[in-house]
């Protein structure tokens, strides 16, 4: 049938029984710009039905409006024939809808379990161990990973099907798959089908987004096209050709997926790699001629990555990589390659900057002269070859995360080619590209080779592979274990040369056993705690070595007792560091808080009154926490613009009830929370208690997860259902009540109301936190060091006493401590990374 016989007009008016799901006259827009306009459609039950269009196209949009991420700006939702007021995350997944995302909402800094436990609801378990029913999800797509590993050191294609687990375990009426084989291997693929296909059997509808159309004939039945946020066809699959969906798709004709190749054979190897062995590859060599490019395949976790960034010079390893005959170290592998990376939102764009600062950032000594830019030729440049590659975007000068993820890898692929390298690496260079973007990426990497530059292309396609390279090296389990030259790169020889191989891991045996071991201890947020008890041991050893009532019984009670207040005030200011947050009000409203409590809990009041003013100070910490979460969600503030503004009001606050110290503390309440048992203060015994609750639930609640979820990725929690403006909300209300109970504290050791105590606890309780372990950008971390991390500062001003020494030494403590625990903190990542 032609093109034009697609039915266009495939709109549904009104919503039926055998409709899973109908929109109809949907609009979104951004800003003014519409990113979809009158888009009608229906999604039947027990039907696979695809939509197929360009980046930029609107296909994710619409699911994100199907999933209640988006709203829209006009247009009805109709599921199962009654109308939906509103679709929010929490209510899609209530009433059966299940997305996995193109970008697979994965919290790097949870765990695999703890990801599965926030994103899925309770009635998924069904009474069952948790663990239980997530080796099982795992088992189901293919996924052999322990599930206390960190969701960050996971591969993208291991991800990716982590979203899909996720999402076919839901068992949902409506299945929205965007892009889900965009990096999984073909064994991959195959498990992910038979899913769909059993999901299908139990009448479950499937949105399945794809550019590939040879995955079109073999799982969908039915197909919509889009363009430019407007549906330009919908019919059977079996009833439209390709070339058909093609013109729909772009628009116009592609003649040939694929440009010719290399006419040259042999010759001289531009670049040549010996012996080449790395962390998890094993003696690979290869030769490139002029005008060649060459491929690299393997089933996804063999190798493949490993040694494309070895060959951009971001890993170290043995062997020589001889680049026009130089012999190439390591740094400069790294100033000659140009590197794709697979995973384009964690290596490939930087997100805070703009469209033409991404596409340049590593090629601006190539626009300038004398050191000074040249933005007109900048601009030149990017202008031409955003056109060779059909960049779309809505200016040079937008956010680079306004783009489609198709149009993002695009401003990757410029930036490396801008940098006139020697080398070009790619890592799945077409991974989430469109059918016409994928042409010109094909012509652009046909053109650097042919004019001398040396491609590399590792890709999970073995039809593209086929097409696009003039040879291949097949990679399994780290090993080399076959060449394809000329003829024989098809792609029945390179899905041969994968399911045939027998090799042995490169690393095997109790060795990699316990290096993967020490790996994911290092990696967890509770591997700062055991250096931080051992300084804490040794620095009183010390101390008392030079003064022998150092670790006297009544010093060791003074310690943990001052320790208590900083350690509360520590541990709230963790909740909102945990968050992503920051709160530099919680050490003037601890000295706000004992100045209201010096009006109550004096000696000449009453019980009743000193209850009151203990609730007064719960609720003025109530109050500042939720006036802090407000600003910052609902005001837009930044969380240091919000709790710094609180910082000076609340210390106005304090000289307006008292300008001098005064109001003094009743002693019996001071004895009373000051209170010992043995050695210990009951105070500190209730702080460890707390701690433990507090870590506990971190680890192993919903509220826990929820809050490092805020912290670790704000759009992947969102995407979960999560509600993220009462989760950051209640985190700073935690915060100031924690506050409180440290004001408590402070308010029984200086025992008197005084408007200028309690500034200096921002600082010391931000210094704890990092001491503790905790990351500074969210998501990471650990009460249990924080609460270690004030009992070392508190040691740490006790030794300078005892030691006889000055004030200054206090702070040039405090700073190399803190200097040296980023230091061991960032230095065990960057190992546990390795």
């Amino acid at each position: 049938m032609a093109a034009a016989e697609i039915n266009a007009n495939a709109t549904p008016f009104s919503t039926r029984s055998d409709q899973t799901i109908c929109l109809t006259g949907i609009h979104k827009y951004f800003g003014g710009i519409a990113a979809l306009r009158d888009v009608s459609v229906e999604f039947r039950p027990g039907e696979v039905h695809a939509i197929l269009g360009e980046n930029g196209a609107g296909k994710s949009t619409l699911m994100n409006i199907i999933a209640g991420t988006l709203q829209p700006s006009e247009g009805e939702i109709s599921f199962e024939g009654e109308r939906i007021r509103q679709m929010t995350p929490e209510f899609a997944s209530s009433i059966g809808i299940a997305i996995c995302f193109q970008h697979p909402a994965i919290l790097n800094d949870l765990s695999i379990l703890e990801n599965l436990s926030v994103a899925l609801p309770p009635s998924v378990f069904s009474g069952r161990p948790m663990r239980e029913v997530a080796r099982e999800m795992l088992d189901t797509v293919g996924l052999a990973l322990p599930l206390h590993m960190r969701a960050g050191q996971m591969t993208v294609a291991q991800k990716h099907l982590l979203e899909i687990g996720k999402a076919f375990v839901m068992k949902p009426k409506l299945l929205i798959l965007d892009e889900p084989t965009a990096s999984l291997d073909q064994e991959a693929t195959d498990i992910l089908f038979g899913l769909i296909r059993k999901a299908m059997k139990a009448g479950t509808s499937v949105i399945y987004i794809t550019h590939r159309l040879a995955e079109l004939r073999q799982i969908a039945q039915r197909v919509t096209v889009m363009r430019d946020g407007r549906v330009r066809g919908s019919a059977l699959v079996d009833d439209t050709s390709d070339a058909e969906l093609v013109n729909l798709i772009v628009g116009r004709t592609l003649e040939a997926a694929f440009p010719p190749k290399s006419k040259r054979v042999g010759g001289e190897a531009s670049l040549s790699v010996a012996g080449l062995s790395g962390q998890g590859f094993a003696n690979v060599s290869f030769d490139v001629a002029r005008g060649e490019i060459i491929g690299v395949a393997g089933v996804s976790g063999n190798g493949q990555t490993e040694l494309m960034r070895t060959l951009a010079g971001l890993h170290t390893a043995e062997g020589a990589v001889t680049l026009h005959g130089q012999v190439l170290n390591q740094p400069t592998l790294l100033r000659q390659s140009a590197f794709m990376p697979s995973d384009r939102h964690l290596e490939g764009v930087a997100s805070g900057l703009t469209v033409r600062e991404n596409a340049t950032f590593s090629a601006l000594e190539k626009f300038a002269a004398g050191g000074v830019m040249n933005s007109r030729r900048e601009h030149e440049k990017v202008t031409a070859i955003f056109g060779e590659l059909a960049v779309k975007a809505p200016g040079l000068e937008a956010p680079i995360m306004s783009l489609s993820g198709g149009n993002q890898q695009k401003v990757v692929m410029s930036r490396a080619l801008l940098s006139e390298p020697g080398i070009v690496i790619a890592d799945e260079p077409t991974q989430g590209v469109d059918v016409g973007a994928r042409f010109e990426i094909y012509r652009i990497l046909r053109d650097v080779s042919e004019a001398g530059t040396p491609v590399v292309v590792n890709s999970s396609d073995a039809v593209e592979l086929e097409g696009l390279c003039d040879k291949v090296i097949v990679m399994s389990r780290g090993h080399v274990v076959e060449t394809l030259t000329g003829d024989d790169v098809t792609e029945e020889r390179i899905v041969a040369a994968v399911v045939k191989a027998v090799t042995h891991d490169v690393e095997s045996g109790w060795r990699g056993t316990a290096a993967r071991g020490l790996r994911h201890f290092l990696q967890s947020d509770i591997a700062p705690v055991a250096p931080l008890a051992l300084v804490t041991i040794l620095l009183g050893l010390f101390v008392n070595g030079q003064n022998d009532n150092f670790l006297s019984i009544y010093n060791i009670y003074n310690i943990l007792l001052l320790s208590t207040a900083l350690g509360f005030i520590a541990l709230g200011q963790t909740i909102a560091l945990l968050m992503g947050g920051i709160d530099l009000s919680v050490g003037p409203l601890a000295g706000f808080l004992v100045v209201v409590a010096s009006f109550f809990v004096t000696e000449d009041m009453s019980n009743g009154m000193m209850l009151i003013g203990f609730l007064l100070m719960l609720t003025g910490a109530f109050v500042t926490g939720a006036v802090n979460g407000v600003l910052i969600r609902y005001a837009n503030f930044t969380p240091i613009a919000a709790t710094l503004a609180m910082y000076i009001a609340i210390q106005g606050f304090s000289f307006l009830l008292r300008e001098n110290p005064d109001g003094y503390i009743s002693s019996a309440v001071t004895d009373w929370v000051n209170r010992q048992w043995g050695p210990l203060p009951v105070a500190f015994l209730i702080l460890v208690v707390v701690t433990l609750i507090g870590e506990y639930a971190l680890r192993r609640s919903r509220l826990g997860w929820r809050l490092r979820a805020v912290g670790s990725n704000e759009e992947s929690a969102r995407r979960m259902g999560i509600r993220i403006d009462l989760t950051y909300i209640s985190g700073y209300i935690a915060c100031s009540l924690m506050t409180a109970f440290g004001a408590v504290m402070l308010m029984t050791q200086i025992g008197v109301g005084d408007p200028r105590q309690g500034v200096n606890y921002t600082l010391s309780s931000i210094t704890a936190v990092v001491l503790g372990g905790t990351s500074l950008t969210g998501g990471r971390g650990t009460f249990i060091g924080t609460v270690l991390g004030a009992v070392l500062l508190t040691e740490v001003l006790s030794a300078v006493t005892f030691l006889s020494l000055t004030q200054t030494y206090q702070y040039l403590f405090q700073g190399i401590l803190i200097v040296v625990a980023a230091l061991i903190y960032s230095a065990s990542r960057r190992r546990a990374a390795h």
